[in-house]
């Protein structure tokens, strides 16, 4: 009587994965916002000891609302750095928008609000110009914006002194329109003894609307694919063009957001100001992990850059300083901040071969 012996059957041998298993702290290391976390809370603490006036909370408000005048536009800029662009004109278009609000409505006798409108069309106008520009002539934008830099620094400046006979743009206080749009872009309201500019509550919501396109939006998937792999991105059916054609619009929008913000709080503008602001929201983006080569990085931590730019401006009047330090401080954030993120980088994208 014969016996069948069975047998197992033999394990099926796993597949070779290139993928490093990271430990938890190198997986905490390698979110984009990590570098700038620590470094905005060693700075934090730096100016509690050196700066007394700094302790209180009508100063932290006051950082929040200089890190939001430049975190708004920051916000764009990190998108559109993520999306492997860049926009030199974001500095000057800020005074734009106001100017072209202002001016018209001075000169013709509107209501502030059709100016408004207007002024949106008009920069919405000069994003698309960018980025069409960008992508059907293959410069880099570097180069697109910097000559949009320069015939806006130019316009500002000529209209202005044409229109007014000065620089300066006209007092708008009192042309209808004013009080609504000032609620809106410029007023502030009191949390004790405490004044909290409504700009700060604005930052906070495009910060959480950014995060949430990146990482729960098929958008957010495009910004990513066209700024690490624009090639691949288009080979798959992701639609490069009007994908980045978005992004400088939204740099234009909230650029023209801030102007808003600017004209209705101090009624009037100088139109050579803004010149040198762009740097400032790179710098930003950069400082809270957005890598200079697209692909990498998230809107928290352009948040979080643009927080450390708020306390040490502030921080550095506060302590009794010579301000003039500010710019070598932020040269030397900018290198460090280049260096974490490439080791940021290495990190999160960490393969073995095997």
């Amino acid at each position: 009587m014969s016996h069948t012996v069975q047998t197992a059957p033999a394990p099926t041998p796993s597949e070779p994965t290139n993928r490093v298993t990271l430990g938890w702290t190198n997986r905490v290391l390698a979110r984009p916002e990590v570098g700038a976390l620590v470094a905005a809370v060693i700075i934090f603490v730096f100016f509690l000891s050196a700066a007394p006036s700094f302790r209180s909370a009508e100063s932290f408000f006051t950082v929040l609302y200089q890190s939001s005048t430049i975190g708004i536009v920051a916000v764009a800029v990190g998108l559109l750095m993520i999306g492997g662009e860049f926009d030199l004109s974001a500095g000057v278009i800020v005074y734009t928008g106001g100017l072209v609000n202002s001016m018209l409505c001075w000169y013709f006798g509107m209501n502030l609000w059709v100016g408004a409108l207007v002024s949106l069309a008009f920069c919405l106008a000069i994003g698309f110009l960018n980025g069409y520009l960008v992508m059907r002539t293959g410069i880099p934008s570097f180069l697109i914006t910097l000559g949009t830099f320069f015939v806006l620094q130019g316009a500002n400046l000529g209209v202005t002194k044409l229109v007014t006979g000065s620089v300066s743009s006209p007092d708008i206080s009192r042309i209808d329109g004013y009080d609504s749009l000032g609620a809106i872009f410029s007023s502030s309201f009191k949390i004790g003894p405490v004044t909290v500019w409504i700009t700060v509550l604005w930052w906070l919501l495009f910060v959480a609307l950014a995060a949430w396109v990146l990482t729960r939006t098929r958008t957010g998937n495009w910004i990513y694919a066209v700024g690490g792999a624009p090639d691949s991105a288009r080979a798959v059916g992701v639609p490069v063009i009007k994908t980045k054609i978005g992004l400088f619009m939204t740099v234009s929008f909230l650029g023209w957001f801030v102007g808003m913000h600017t004209l209705y709080r101090f009624n009037t503008l100088q139109a050579g100001n803004g010149v040198g602001n762009e740097f400032l929201y790179i710098i930003a983006a950069v400082v809270g992990g957005t890598l200079l080569t697209g692909g990498f990085g998230n809107a928290v931590g352009v948040a979080i850059g643009a927080f450390i730019f708020g306390m040490t401006s502030l921080g550095i009047v506060y302590a009794g300083w010579d301000p003039n330090w500010f710019r070598a401080f932020l040269g030397v954030m900018l290198l460090l901040a280049v260096l974490v993120n490439l080791y940021v980088k290495r990190l999160s994208t960490a393969r073995k071969v095997g």
